[in-house]
């Protein structure tokens, strides 16, 4: 019962933030999301890295007459994005503990909830459950941006809402054609990459509207607005904007692994034949969100905006990364996952440190901040360092991994993706430069005294600096647990394309569907 306890932990956290006093809440959403965190950790105790099988299995029937039922377990690709949810978790409330003074007891609750819904989905191997806990994390984002977000949140809560809905809806139709249209069960189809070619998911030749091709297309749309993959990608910056600062940080930090996980998990076993013909589209797509990206981010003069356009160019690494379908590039996805998720959390935390003192995100009115606040600067030249790649941090591990992998599968693309380093580069260091160094701007004029990161705020950043080298200095401690799913997921892309080729070669007096195959 280890998941299940990993899912409903915090909804039992959420009962005693909602009885217990307003003053409370903090304190005891803060205890209980660490208590959660070193309970997930009990994962490695069980955990085996030298099997792809799926481990910590439990399921019961559910839904019977359409054979879906309470089905969870962990592999190698969601047993990091489920220690990096409940690690972030605390981080997040601790960085928001002096600037939610509203309703403070609905926003905490609000946090539980996302955090349940999110380790739901990394755990759901049936269908239907991860669509569940899927559109479930929806609800506490759109209060957390809508109730405690800035000016315009109405408008960004609605184009966030609005955007992923359609999506998730459309997927939604998909998996119900899903379970009307095949002989096996979807709980068992989802569970196994071994089972996917027995779909009677016919390609008709590749013609664009073949079954595969259709649930192909639904099934990305979802998760490339839930990444987002340019040119999905709108919602996300006014989402960052408007959001508070833990709201970003759990946003970028886990809800955008989210897509790239259904990638990972849904499409890329479930339709074989669909990803092999539009490996080129997608790989296209996610080079043109590097540096697309990256070139939109050299232009924003809002700090938050601009790490919020540097997501759609750093999640445009995992999505190439993802249609590489060898282990490098699957490997460096997954890793760009989580170094993402530690290095772009950190920097939202740290444009909401400087805002709380300044009231102002607008990167003209700074610099020479690196005189008045030398510890804030150390921790951002850091956290900046892992976001453009620099060699020992997390963020070269995962981009050097996904360029190799790249390279291997289609050079021309790397050639174009490494541009989004170097932009990457340009304008993260020009932000750097008119911030922290260079004459003294409005910011220090007005604020002459301002106060360095208090204990509170050190507390909060240094377990996700210790990470950032950690991660890159010893990439093979993590890498380790993914490797096995890694390498049975390019087994079984390589099994299925020998089996179909077979097929298809082979003369029958009646050829029926692809399930007597």
């Amino acid at each position: 019962m280890l998941l299940s306890s990993l899912i409903f932990l915090p909804l039992l956290f959420v009962v005693l933030v909602a009885i217990a006093p307003s003053w409370l809440a903090k304190p005891i959403t803060l205890v209980s999301t660490i208590m959660h965190f070193l309970f997930s950790l009990m994962l490695f105790k069980h955990f085996d890295p030298n099997t792809a099988a799926l481990q910590l299995v439990e399921k019961s029937p559910w839904l019977k007459e359409l054979g879906v039922s309470y089905f969870i377990g962990v592999d190698g690709i969601s047993f990091w994005l489920i220690i990096l949810t409940t690690f972030l978790t605390p981080v997040v409330v601790a960085a928001s503990w002096s600037t939610i003074n509203k309703q403070v007891k609905a926003f905490h609750i609000s946090v539980l909830v996302l955090e349940a819904a999110m380790i739901g989905s990394f755990v759901a191997f049936d269908t239907i459950l991860f669509y569940v806990f899927f559109e479930l994390s929806l609800i506490p984002m759109y209060f957390i941006v809508g109730i405690w977000g800035g000016e315009n949140r109405i408008y960004a809560t609605m184009k966030f809402f609005i955007y992923t809905m359609v999506g998730s809806l459309l997927m939604l139709a998909g998996i119900i054609y899903l379970i009307f249209q095949c002989d096996v069960q979807l709980g068992e189809l989802s569970a196994s990459v071994l089972d996917f070619y027995r779909l009677d998911l016919t390609f008709v030749g590749g013609t664009f509207m073949s079954p595969q091709n259709i649930l192909f297309f639904v099934f990305c749309l979802a998760f490339a607005i839930k990444v987002p993959m340019f040119p999905f990608h709108t919602w996300l910056p006014d989402a960052h904007v408007q959001a508070p600062t833990g709201g970003s940080m759990i946003l970028a930090g886990v809800m955008l692994k989210m897509g790239t996980y259904g990638f990972l998990r849904f499409v890329l076993p479930m339709f074989p034949e669909a990803v092999a013909v539009w490996t080129p589209l997608f790989m296209g797509l996610g080079v043109v969100g590097i540096i697309y990206g990256a070139l939109v981010a050299m232009v924003q003069v809002d700090m938050k905006k601009l790490v919020a356009y540097s997501s759609v160019s750093h999640m445009g690494y995992v999505i190439l990364g993802l249609f590489t379908m060898n282990l490098y590039g699957l490997q460096g996805s997954l890793f760009q996952m989580l170094a993402h998720g530690i290095s772009t959390g950190a920097l939202f935390m740290l444009v909401g440190v400087i805002y709380e003192r300044t009231h102002s995100r607008k990167i003209a009115d700074y610099g020479g901040l690196a005189k008045a606040l030398p510890i804030y600067a150390i921790c951002f030249l850091i956290v900046t360092f892992s976001s453009i790649a620099v060699p020992m941090t997390n963020g070269f591990v995962g981009e050097f991994l996904i360029l190799f992998g790249t390279w291997q599968a289609a050079p021309v693309y790397a050639g174009f993706a490494v541009l989004g380093v170097i932009l990457g580069a340009a304008y993260m260091l020009w932000m750097v430069k008119k911030v922290f160094f260079g004459e003294d701007g409005e910011v220090i004029k007005k604020y002459p005294s301002m106060p360095d990161m208090n204990l509170r705020e050190l507390l909060t950043m240094a377990p996700l600096i210790v990470l950032i080298f950690w991660m890159g200095l010893f990439p093979g401690v993590f890498l380790k647990y993914s490797n096995k799913s890694m390498e049975n997921l390019v087994q079984n892309k390589e099994e299925y394309r020998i089996k179909l080729q077979s097929f298809r070669t082979t003369e029958l007096p009646e050829i029926g569907d692809r399930r007597e195959f």
